[in-house]
């Protein structure tokens, strides 16, 4: 139905069972939908299937309906969808995406999505009511000011802009802001070559005596505390003696020294993914970072390390270690930390066991390329942080510095 709008015409429409609409012959695209609840509103169809609501035809006038609609259709003209540009003038919040929409995406589609997730709630908690299409390269340069100032690595820094750059990549790619906002906000400057961390031979040695002193006095305890029990008709806990650990610690700890598995990796191991036959372990897509299988040899150390604690665990379980039956560890840094300081070293975590295992073979003569594929890394450039520690690149390239100079007789002998 077509009919010029006029407070006449809204006086005299009726609700009917379906809602109807009614055309403005005046303005092109300019149209009065009815609901049978006798609501009105006007819409414009800006283009073929595409149209933006106007406003309730109780709370505005035609002509100003009229006028409301020109200004949409002029932006329509220029290239600007008025539905987006209405959508974004009422954006939500970057809390509010991240709580409602974000959030699912990550549980779905990323094994770490929790951690991601929490992440960017807490280190972003500064633009938790900042809306999404009003984030722009000026907030995030003086939130990354804040971090530097309170003493945040910049290759940390790096690694929360890179969740905060793809969380709103996908904002932009769902129909949420207009524009990526991020596009020319730079990474910090960091070191591509950093010092590596690892054990020296005496801290080394200093660690594993810590483990074995753990060790003893964690079956000290099992024995005086069973003691006590027993005295008072209790029930006693399992007894250590004569079992090759005493928990996990130290297995953890040799395993990860002699195969170079990241934390998570080892903690995601299954004793499906070890074979004692062949002497290898397998490191599953599904667990590893660069979501590729491959496979890591045992040493004898790694592998006797194992077949004890498999004959003193439960193997009802899948997971090689475990905090409760069926639930995998996601760190151990409170024994951890203790070892660490009973044993004197400081400025060491848990990663750099891996950086530990990565430098003794580069010492030990072995190639980088084999070092790269043993420690699963996707770019060969993470690898290359240990290449000056292979003494014999550096001593050759030196000692061509002592071979003797050609003089000019021997040049001309030559010729």
């Amino acid at each position: 139905m077509q009919e010029v709008i006029t407070n006449r015409l809204l006086s005299s429409l009726k609700p009917q069972a379906k809602p109807y609409e009614i055309r403005d012959t005046q303005l092109k695209g300019l149209l009065l939908r009815i609901q049978p609840s006798g609501i009105m509103a006007y819409y414009l169809e800006y283009r073929r299937g595409k149209r933006v609501r106007i406003g309730r035809a109780d709370a505005i006038t035609p002509s100003e309906a009229r006028d409301l609609a020109k200004a949409n259709l002029s932006d329509a003209y220029k290239g600007n969808d008025p539905a987006i540009r209405k959508r974004l003038a009422k954006a939500e919040t970057f809390k509010q995406f991240l709580e409602d929409t974000y959030q699912r995406w990550l549980l779905t589609n990323q094994r770490s999505g929790k951690m991601t997730y929490d992440r960017l709630d807490k280190v972003f908690a500064s633009l938790h009511t900042v809306k999404l299409n009003e984030i722009n390269p000026w907030l995030i340069e003086k939130w990354r000011s804040k971090r530097l100032k309170d003493g945040i690595k910049p290759s940390t820094i790096n690694r929360e802009m890179a969740d905060l750059k793809a969380c709103l990549r996908r904002a932009t790619e769902w129909g949420l802001i207009k524009e990526y906002p991020l596009a020319q906000v730079k990474p910090c400057k960091v070191d591509l070559s950093p010092k590596i961390r690892y054990l020296s031979v005496a801290e080394e040695e200093s660690l594993r005596v810590q483990l074995v002193i753990r060790e003893e006095t964690l079956r000290v305890k099992r024995a005086s505390g069973n003691a006590w029990r027993k005295a008072r008709g209790k029930k006693l806990r399992p007894s250590l003696e004569g079992l090759a650990f005493a928990d996990y610690l130290k297995p953890v700890v040799l395993l990860s020294i002699n195969t170079g598995l990241r934390r998570g990796e080892v903690f995601g191991l299954k004793w499906s993914d070890i074979d004692f036959k062949l002497r290898s372990l397998t490191v599953a897509g599904t667990i590893a970072k660069s979501g590729k299988t491959r496979h890591v040899p045992l040493n004898d150390e790694a592998w006797e390390a194992l077949d004890q604690w498999r004959k003193q665990s439960s193997l009802s379980s899948q997971l090689v270690f475990q905090r409760q039956v069926g639930q995998s560890f996601h760190d151990v840094r409170s024994s951890w930390s203790k070892v660490l300081k009973d044993a004197k070293i400081t400025g060491f975590r848990w990663h750099d066991l891996r950086h530990t295992f990565a430098s003794k073979l580069v010492m030990a003569g072995v190639d980088l390329n084999t070092v790269r594929e043993l420690l699963g890394h996707s770019d060969y450039k993470m690898t290359l942080r240990y290449a000056h520690l292979a003494p014999e690149h550096k001593a050759a390239a030196v000692a061509k510095l002592l071979l003797k100079p050609v003089t000019e007789e021997e040049q001309a002998s030559a010729s």
